[in-house]
């Protein structure tokens, strides 16, 4: 199957979040995800959003074998492939070309790709693909929107990302059509700059350990 299934259920199954990782600063990408590890959240998805994102990748890769880092935010059979060379465990995009789609089904590596409307959605299960991102989830609709989707579209499930935290996931989570969600509210800003591992970790716990349907 285009998706490995086998390979991207484990990833997603294993955990109800998914950290969203935006790395600013090449120093903070290992002790980081140490961190989110050590909170029972060892699957982490760094975005490339930032010049240092691929070195990241490679370094979290390298130096923390407890954790399984995917690569986030790739628009491009480069993006792809410059991830995967880094050591990238799965790739995941916020929407779905064609590109992408031939790339994924010649790699080993498994694919994550958006999808939103119901004809973005039908045309990718006909590619092969039952687990989806949906982004940005909160704009183009939330939890509602998704749960319109489970019947019509029954056997596709999502990894929702966009405008979710703490006060939210319970809505996705809660949902059939939805394996985990995606979020970044477990490694904020002023954490990351006064470097509170230990206040990562505490989050990334409180996280793992939110209760999925």
């Amino acid at each position: 199957m285009a998706q490995k299934i086998d390979k991207l259920l484990p990833i997603l199954e294993g955990q109800p979040v998914i950290p969203v990782l935006k790395i600013d600063r090449l120093a903070d990408a290992v002790p980081l995800a140490r961190a989110l590890a050590a909170g029972g959240l060892p699957a982490v998805e760094i975005t490339l959003r930032t010049a240092d994102a691929i070195d990241a990748i490679r370094l979290v890769s390298d130096e923390v074998p407890e954790a399984l880092v995917g690569a986030g935010t790739i628009l491009s059979a480069h993006n792809f492939d410059e991830a995967v060379d880094a050591g990238a465990r799965f790739i995941v995009s916020p929407g779905t070309t064609q590109e992408l789609l031939d790339c994924a089904r010649a790699s080993d590596v498994p694919f994550l790709p958006g999808g939103i409307t119901p004809s973005e959605i039908m045309s990718l299960k006909e590619e092969g693909h039952s687990i989806l991102k949906f982004f940005p989830a909160e704009q183009a609709g939330g939890a509602a929107f998704l749960k319109s989707l489970a019947s019509p579209l029954a056997g596709v499930r999502f990894c929702p990302t966009g405008g979710i935290s703490l006060a939210n996931a319970h809505d996705y989570l809660g949902l059939s059509n939805v394996i985990c969600v995606g979020g970044s509210w477990v490694a904020p800003d002023d954490m990351l700059k006064a470097k509170d591992w230990d206040g990562i970790t505490a989050l990334a716990r409180q996280a793992a350990q939110l209760p999925r349907k």
